[in-house]
């Protein structure tokens, strides 16, 4: 299993969490982001800047990725692409994304937007609480435990 990092709207606070766990599981991850991203020095952490654009991140991480990888992303899109793949997709709030979840998660993601299209003032998405980055830690856990 390989760790794809969606790392333009990663928070700080999970990035730190995945790079002890790669550390710990010795795990390879890759941040993808469109600008550059500070990593620690580890033989199992990298990352990779691409080009401005929308998606353009999200393209190379679906073009590298293999079967079995795990895809940490809030793009619900994304998130589809890689569980089309045959890779797992979390999101920074530890909810793991499935084939069961993803259409229902895609259309409730269309409609907002088409929402804020229309000018309705949906409101933005909650701050990151502390129990939201022990989740997402229990899931990484559960996630990297199943892999040996």
């Amino acid at each position: 299993m390989h760790l794809w990092i969606d790392a333009d709207a990663c928070p700080n606070v999970i990035k730190d969490i995945l790079f002890r766990a790669a550390e710990r599981a010795q795990v390879e991850m890759t941040l993808v982001a469109n600008q550059w991203v500070r990593t620690p020095p580890s033989r199992f952490v990298r990352s990779i800047q691409v080009a401005g654009g929308p998606d353009v991140a999200d393209d190379a991480i679906v073009e590298r990725m293999a079967a079995g990888d795990l895809v940490v992303t809030a793009d619900i899109p994304l998130a589809a692409r890689a569980i089309e793949k045959g890779g797992h997709a979390l999101n920074p709030r530890g909810e793991l994304y499935t084939r069961d979840t993803i259409a229902q998660r895609l259309s409730m993601r269309n409609f907002m937007d088409e929402l804020r299209g229309a000018g309705v003032d949906t409101g933005g998405p909650a701050a990151l609480h502390p129990r939201d980055r022990q989740a997402f830690a229990n899931a990484l856990d559960r996630l990297l435990a199943r892999r040996r």
